[in-house]
């Protein structure tokens, strides 16, 4: 169903419609921006689950000592 819709007619459209509001000197500009994003985009991804799995443990670990620390209390 969305390759009927997104068939090559649209897409030839859309980029047509790009280049008449943005003039072929600005597409460039607009490729590497977006380039430069992705790129941030997914260095923020491998961060996020390097810092998920370094925090991961730890809290094992808490959560292991919270429940020796009740046990002793009862």
């Amino acid at each position: 169903m969305l390759a009927e819709i997104f068939g090559p007619d649209l897409i030839i459209v859309i980029v047509v419609a790009v280049v008449v509001l943005f003039g072929g000197s600005q597409i460039p500009k607009i490729a590497r921006s977006l380039g430069s994003a992705q790129s941030q985009f997914k260095k923020g991804l491998e961060e996020g689950s390097k810092d998920s799995e370094a925090k991961a443990p730890e809290a094992g670990k808490k959560a292991s000592g919270t429940e020796s620390a009740e046990a002793t209390k009862e």
